[in-house]
């Protein structure tokens, strides 16, 4: 059974305005949204539109919307997890979906570019710099000192490599993780208590879900030692964040580096905006050229494959996988 070319593809939620320039989309019909569109204009707005290319969870696809999308055929989302897309209704409604290449390496990179900063309050002494004083109290220094590291995947394994070089010592977490997987990464396993009681910081790579959503809370955070600092560079929803920003005013901890959270983007009213001694990124850790031009170049191969009746490059989904028909 043939299937026919794509007459509107919609790219959602560039919002740094980099998806033309990633990848060669000459020949494709295809629409990129800067800004978000906002939820009860998403049905109305997208019902024409035959595929849909996300950038990775920034607009949630749910069953709802999915159900009042008459022409959508395809969905190809940045990466090849994406907790916001319902897979199960795509595979119900008959849509096709297909994933992309990425890196692990940049949100490694962010991730120790915050932990740094954070250790030796780069931010604020900047500050007290531009204000025109000079040096004020002393950063943490990493030789020596313990990392405390939730979750071992590509991600966590990248940081806990990096760790080593600095020279700490490493303890690491995770709900299913094992000792042969600790002692892979040079780390010491232990449980969610040893952890945060035993680091001087602890940085967070677990993925979302409901075991896992608000996993650091006030009993955590508690256990924490006076002055300790968190990163969390994994998801918002991780992290308790009214126990976090109570912590953070009692002075218990030194600092928090946050680089997710929930809604994205933030609200102009969230309260973590004005928590002492935090340092806010807009979800940065993906966001790379190398990485951006990894998810563009592989939606637009997916895109330009449907319209060949070619098989559909990283199928995430039993229709993608059987989609083998050629165009009329």
């Amino acid at each position: 059974m043939g299937r026919a070319p794509l007459r509107r593809v919609v790219v959602l939620d560039d919002f740094g305005d980099v998806a033309p320039a990633a990848a060669d989309w000459s020949g494709l019909p295809v629409e990129f949204l800067a800004a978000p569109v906002p939820e009860g204009e998403r049905a109305a707005r997208l019902a024409s539109a035959d595929a849909l290319v996300l950038f990775r969870e920034r607009s949630a696809l749910p069953a709802g919307l999915i159900a009042q999308l008459p022409a959508l055929r395809l969905v190809v989302t940045a990466g090849m997890r994406n907790r916001v897309l319902d897979l199960e209704a795509c595979t119900a409604r008959g849509v096709a979906v297909c994933g992309t290449d990425s890196l692990a390496s940049p949100t490694v990179e962010l991730t120790w570019a915050l932990l740094l900063a954070l250790a030796r309050e780069i931010p604020w002494q900047e500050a007290r710099l531009r204000e025109g004083a000079w040096q004020g109290g002393a950063g943490l220094g990493l030789e020596g000192a313990t990392l405390g590291v939730a979750g071992l995947g590509r991600i966590g394994a990248g940081v806990a490599a990096i760790a080593r070089a600095f020279g700490m010592r490493l303890l690491a977490w995770s709900p299913n993780m094992t000792a042969e997987a600790a002692e892979a990464a040079g780390a010491t396993l232990t449980d969610k208590a040893g952890l945060f009681r035993g680091a001087d910081i602890v940085t967070l790579h677990l993925g979302l879900g409901p075991t896992t959503r608000g996993v650091v809370g006030a009993a955590e955070l508690a256990l924490m030692r006076p002055g300790a600092l968190l990163v969390n560079t994994a998801r918002g929803p991780l992290v308790d964040q009214a126990a976090l920003i109570a912590a953070l005013e009692r002075g218990h901890l030194g600092g928090a580096a946050i680089d997710t959270h929930e809604p994205e983007p933030m609200a102009e009213d969230d309260p973590i905006r004005r928590a002492p001694r935090t340092i806010l990124t807009p979800h940065l850790g993906y966001v790379t050229r190398e990485n951006v031009r990894r998810y563009f170049e592989g939606a637009a191969a997916c895109l330009r494959a449907w319209n060949a009746g070619l098989p559909l490059p990283r199928p995430l989904n039993s229709i993608a996988r059987d989609a083998q028909g050629t165009t009329p």
